[in-house]
């Protein structure tokens, strides 16, 4: 896996979602990662929290379908949904092809904004993808 697939200025999940800063700094968007993508397949349908909604660190805030399995979304920071990516509904397919880019998922605003300085960095997640590889 190249490190392009994983870009430096985002964190990452153990169970493999992003977050990335956004121009307000209590504010992050939040995905899966292309390895979470890869696993899952041809993503056919998102259920996403509503704007408004409360999510808890490390608890189910939505679901991923593909073609293979129904995977739980786990949200990687505590916070209140300021936005949802509402293009997903028509093209759940963005999920697989620009999971960085067009296929981000939600927008938090941080309860506590230290939390994402507790997830991975770029290393630290290609180290947890090699392990589950292997």
């Amino acid at each position: 896996m190249a490190n392009l697939d994983y870009p430096e200025s985002l964190r990452y999940s153990t169970d493999h979602e992003w977050v990335g800063t956004t121009e307000n700094s209590a504010v992050v968007r939040v995905g899966i990662t292309d390895f979470a993508q890869e696993q899952l397949g041809d993503v056919v349908y998102v259920d996403l929290p509503a704007v408004g909604d409360s999510i808890t660190a490390g608890e189910s805030c939505g679901e991923v379908e593909s073609t293979k399995s129904v995977s739980d979304l786990i949200a990687p920071v505590s916070g209140s949904i300021t936005e949802i990516n509402e293009d997903l509904d028509d093209s759940p397919e963005t999920v697989n092809s620009a999971p960085f880019e067009g296929g981000w998922m939600y927008l938090v605003e941080l309860s506590a904004p230290e939390q994402v300085e507790t997830l991975l960095n770029n290393e630290q997640y290609q180290e947890l993808i090699q392990s589950e590889e292997a």
